[in-house]
């Protein structure tokens, strides 16, 4: 059984610990994410959405303005920005205070995320490489452009400029593929000066169920590359599949796999639809943990 990773990074002047679980509220202003409950729409939702996930114990606002399911409709860089401005608009009314992470490819809204309403933590599912697919067993390998020093992505020397937190996703099958990638990409971000960089293994992306499960299996192997991790798992095809379900009947099973998250991957945040009930998820286990061969209130890492 892992623990955490002693790890803060900074978000707008703040210091945030990661060395305990932060939970990662999904607020998706778009009209056809997956999970037909995280939408929401008019700046009214959108203000009500952002003050449950804080009232529930999320402790960050992911907001999304293009939804990144397979199969969905493309969307205009015009359009996610109009979108994403929205959005952000309404949750710094309801919640100024707010720690907003932005779910983006796109380096153009990634800044005036920053710029124009603070956005802290820079969400990236492409992997700095907005030309890949962005999921599904039939990703296209040859849309994958390897970065190097001479192919910076954008993202990444946007991300170094501005000094956000960068959270880098993976596309790649297996943990060992996953590694090589981020290691790549870690010392490219390094090279540039970024400073915070929280690596998502991508549940979901590019993986078939059985790789996604073996990665889970496998997820403390990523505590080598010694950064924190950020899992999305939140009612995604790889529960509902298993189970025989859809989204909407895959929160008992999101919550099993988001424990396993942590107890097994030591995972530092975990992006969730239902906030509430991850919530009570992170302090049982943390409750739990405390106990195991330690000094109480401190997470262990006993191999």
């Amino acid at each position: 059984m892992k623990g955490l990773i002693p790890y803060t990074i900074n978000v707008n002047g703040r210091l945030t610990d990661l060395s305990e679980p932060q939970v990662m509220g999904i607020l998706n202003a778009t009209p056809d994410s997956f999970y037909a409950g995280s939408r929401s729409k008019t700046e009214l939702e959108i203000g009500r959405r952002a003050d449950q996930i804080v009232a529930e114990g999320g402790s960050i606002i992911d907001v999304g303005a293009y939804s990144t399911r397979p199969g969905a409709a493309y969307v205009t860089a015009d359009e996610e920005m109009e979108r994403m401005r929205a959005a952000l608009k309404a949750v710094r009314r309801a919640q100024p205070g707010a720690m907003v992470s932005v779910d983006t490819f796109r380096p153009d809204v990634a800044r005036m995320a920053v710029e124009e309403f603070g956005a802290g933590i820079i969400n990236d599912v492409s992997g700095g490489n907005p030309d890949g697919a962005f999921g599904g067993e039939g990703m296209d390998e040859s849309a994958y452009r390897e970065p190097s020093a001479g192919n910076v992505p954008p993202m990444f020397a946007l991300v170094a400029r501005l000094g956000v937190p960068y959270v880098l996703m993976s596309s790649r099958p297996n943990e060992i593929s996953i590694m090589q990638d981020f290691a790549r990409k870690v010392q490219l971000l390094r090279d540039l000066g970024q400073k915070d960089i929280i690596l998502d293994p991508g549940f979901g992306f590019g993986k078939t169920l059985a790789e996604n499960y073996a990665l889970l299996a496998r997820l403390g192997r990523l505590s080598e590359l010694e950064l924190p991790l950020l899992v999305g798992l939140s009612r995604k095809s790889m529960i509902s599949r298993l189970l025989g379900t859809d989204a909407d009947g895959s929160l008992v099973g999101t919550v099993v796999a988001d424990t396993l998250a942590m107890v097994l991957g030591g995972a530092s945040i975990l992006r969730v639809h239902d906030v509430k009930a991850c919530a009570e998820s992170v302090a049982i286990v943390k409750e739990t943990l405390k106990w195991c061969g330690g000094v109480a209130g401190k997470w262990q890492a006993n191999k």
